[in-house]
Formats: C-alpha cells, sequence, structure tokens
C-alpha cells in the first residue's frame, strides 16, 4: 500500500512538473545552451541533500560535459551530518567556495535547494548575480514563499534567480503518512530536482544541435564502444575549469 502512494506520489509531482514548469525549463535549457555556445560552463551548486543535484549533472551518462560542479565537503556530510546543517545556514559559505573557482560573464550557474531559504544557497546566487551570472534555482516555491529566509539579505532563492523552477513537492518534502507515527517518509524533492535538472540539459543539448553546435554529451563509460579516449576528449575543453577534471 505505502510503496503505491510513493510511486502515485512520486508521479502525480512529476505531471505537474511536465504541465506547470515546462516553459520555466524550456527557458532555462535555453541558459544554459547559450552558456555553452560562447564558451562558458555551467556552475551548479546545492546544499544538503541538494548537493545530488550537482553530482548528477557532473560526468554523466547522456549528459553535458561543460559542468562545474561546486562541492565542499562540510555541505556534504563528510564531516557530520549536523555540521552540513551549520554549514548551509552559515553566511559567508559560499562565498569562500567561490574564491577557489574561475567564474565568468558567459557562465551559467544552477542552484539547487528545496527550501530556497538557507544561507548557502541564497548567497551563492547572489555572488553568481554579482558576476554577471544568469542563475536558474530548483527549489519548492511554495515552501519557500511560507518559509522566513536565513540569508541577512532577506531574500529566498526563487527572488533571487533569473528563473526559478519548482520543485512541486509537498512541503517538508516527504509524500506518504505512515499510520500512527504523526511523521511523512517517501522523499521526493531528489527525484522532482534531478528530472527538472535532466529534462533542462536536454533542452540544451537539442538548442545547440538546432545552432549546428554538437552538444558536448557523455555516452555511458560502461559501454563497449566507449573509450577513456573519447571521455578524455569531451572532458579536455573544460579541465582548465573544473577542478575534478583529471585529464593531460
Amino acid at each position: 500500500m505505502y510503496i503505491d502512494q510513493y510511486f502515485d506520489g512520486l508521479r502525480a509531482i512529476l505531471d505537474t512538473i511536465r504541465r506547470d514548469q515546462d516553459e520555466r525549463i524550456r527557458t532555462a535549457g535555453g541558459i544554459v545552451a547559450e552558456a555553452i555556445a560562447a564558451g562558458g560552463i555551467v556552475h551548479i551548486f546545492g546544499s544538503g541533500h541538494s548537493h545530488m543535484i550537482a553530482e548528477e549533472a557532473f560526468y554523466r551518462a547522456g549528459g553535458l560535459a561543460a559542468v562545474n560542479p561546486i562541492l565542499d565537503e562540510r555541505l556534504i556530510f563528510l564531516r557530520g551530518v549536523l555540521e552540513s546543517t551549520r554549514a548551509e545556514r552559515e553566511t559567508g559559505v559560499a562565498a569562500t567556495l567561490l574564491e577557489r573557482e574561475t567564474v565568468l560573464a558567459k557562465d551559467a550557474a544552477v542552484v539547487a535547494s528545496n527550501s530556497g531559504i538557507n544561507a548557502a544557497p541564497v548567497e551563492m546566487a547572489l555572488e553568481m548575480k554579482l558576476r554577471g551570472v544568469r542563475v536558474i534555482a530548483i527549489t519548492n516555491i511554495r515552501q519557500s514563499r511560507d518559509s522566513a529566509p536565513r540569508h541577512t539579505s532577506g531574500k529566498r532563492l526563487f527572488e533571487i534567480a533569473d528563473v526559478a523552477i519548482d520543485t512541486c513537492v509537498p512541503p517538508g518534502d516527504a509524500v506518504v503518512e505512515i499510520n500512527g507515527t504523526g511523521r511523512a517518509a517517501g522523499p521526493a524533492s531528489t527525484v522532482a530536482g534531478a528530472a527538472i535538472l535532466n529534462a533542462m540539459m536536454l533542452e540544451a543539448a537539442a538548442a545547440l544541435a538546432a545552432r549546428g553546435q554538437p552538444a558536448p554529451l557523455f555516452p555511458s563509460a560502461n559501454l563497449p564502444d566507449t573509450t577513456e579516449e573519447m571521455l578524455a576528449d569531451l572532458l579536455r575543453p573544460y579541465k582548465t575549469r573544473v577542478r575534478y577534471i583529471d585529464v593531460k
């Protein structure tokens, strides 16, 4: 019963995203395509579980090579889960992270935060805007609107972004009420965020192809015909911009 409720809940959320966020996803895909066509890259940042959205976009079969995930040990649980919560609420974290990155005005940025209220993602969006970069937010607009911002600007993520795409998940994220617990289970924001991200990148790849510019798309590294040199060739143009690329 609960499994059915969970998958039904996910299906309803994805259907809502497809219906209500279609135009915003297409617009975001256009921003990504313009950045790549201009020789830029796409910076992707998320705190808490939203850091998985940055990882989902990077070095991904069927994904674009021009992606820079902005990751930090404090924000991805490697220094402890409560430390991660503290870090995402701390002003100055995003600005410090950007000191190690090369961010150009021709780039694009995706900032993922389901709550959209914590200091780190809000600051990341503000810092990107200061650098002339267009910002795409993946966030829960209803929950964010109903919550107090935690950044000194008084802003929420959706209020800063050039395009804010709604995850359309219920407040609190979980979609299934468990009898006798008084709590819900079955989180949905990662599924929703990954679907939004991949739809956006798909739109970007199609837009690049329409311009006559081949999209730098990864094949699966685990297909028989994919060689390491093929993967290295896709990565090489971005090795000076992305710290995790280890090609010569």
